[in-house]
């Protein structure tokens, strides 16, 4: 059989006016060795020059390129790129990643074997790191530490779904109803209905929206669309649509445009809805008031090994977080996060 009829691996990579990424992604990944894959570029209607320098690469690169055009969406993109996939596992990557190691995919792929030869549901995701020249700031590491962990909430698309077709069709599509946090949702469908798998590698991606945006703006936006997905109230964020713009299109992020018509969505809400919402936002930020002893961990240099904590987030799993585990702890990290939005609301300019 040639060998472009039969690859073991097919790349899926969502794109949208991405001309000054394209060529340098598809370089990189032509560095890759020893694995059989495609590429497949899912283009949402892109108005530049994507597609035209991807066609001008295609007869130079060592694995075979695919052009797939449809509705932007990166959902529905991500779809389409699976639908168009020839291989039985599955890689979904942003376009603004690349792996150092020349062997990153052959070992991910190695790995993943070895782990479904358990019979056990798995997908994997690579360790991630960001691009930075010199030393990381700080807030990255955190981020990049978290991401190596297994727990909800942890795992998101910049760090590479690798995933055989079957499970995909198991705990997929990627959900096109919403514009954003697809990947978070597919995320713990997999980890309900399987597990997931730290590959022997890592993924570099781009801070480039935190440093367009600011890292403080989005990430404080990303916290509350968390939120307001994990209790069912994402509807209340009038403008979702425009809470996360394509690359082409970012710009210093503000908050105000968001949280204000968000106070009054809540505001118009009946009074035990309204409290509801708020007790259900507790419990969910008293769930995750473990990544404060893991953040004096990686601030420490408490991290032994990648992928668990250090004394603070052991302290805090045996003891604190036992004792918060009630429905005072959630009324407590209500009110906290009530004051928070408030005083946040305030300052966002």
């Amino acid at each position: 059989m040639p060998y472009e009829s039969c690859p073991e691996l097919s790349v899926v990579v969502p794109v949208y006016n991405e001309e000054g990424n394209v060529a340098s992604f598809l370089t990189a990944l032509a560095r890759q060795q020893g694995v059989r894959l495609e590429v497949i570029l899912s283009d949402g209607a892109s108005s530049d020059r994507t597609l035209a320098i991807a066609q001008k690469l295609h007869d130079g690169l060592p694995f075979p390129l695919s052009l797939v055009q449809g509705t932007k969406g990166r959902g529905r993109q991500l779809n389409r790129g699976a639908d168009a996939a020839r291989a039985e596992t599955l890689l979904f990557l942003h376009i603004d990643s690349s792996f150092e190691d020349p062997l990153a995919l052959r070992k991910a792929l190695d790995s993943l074997g070895e782990a479904l030869r358990s019979g056990a549901s798995v997908a994997g995701r690579f360790a991630l790191r960001f691009g930075f020249p010199g030393t990381t700031p700080f807030p990255y590491r955190f981020y990049g530490a978290k991401a190596a962990l297994d727990r909800p909430g942890c795992t998101h698309g910049d760090q590479g779904f690798l995933i055989r077709r079957d499970f995909f069709a198991q705990v997929g599509p990627y959900d096109t109803s919403l514009p954003l946090m697809e990947d978070t949702f597919l995320a713990e469908r997999v980890r309900r209905e399987g597990r997931w798998l730290l590959l022997p590698a890592a993924i570099t991606t781009s801070p480039r929206r935190f440093q367009t945006e600011g890292l403080l703006p989005r990430q404080t936006l990303n916290a509350i669309l968390m939120n307001l997905a994990h209790i069912g109230h994402l509807s209340l964020v009038r403008c979702l649509q425009t809470s996360y713009r394509s690359q082409d299109a970012t710009a210093r992020l503000q908050l105000k445009p968001f949280l204000e018509p968000l106070q009054q969505a809540m505001a118009e809400l009946e009074a035990h809805e309204r409290r509801r919402l708020w007790c259900r936002t507790g419990a969910y930020v008293r769930g995750n008031a473990w990544q404060i002893a893991f953040f004096l961990d990686v601030l420490t240099g408490g991290i032994k090994e990648e992928g668990r904590g250090g004394r603070f987030l052991d302290l805090y799993d045996r003891l604190l977080g036992r004792l918060i585990d009630n429905k005072g702890g959630d009324l407590g990290a209500a009110l906290l996060t009530w004051l928070w939005f408030r005083l946040t609301l305030l300052a966002a300019p």
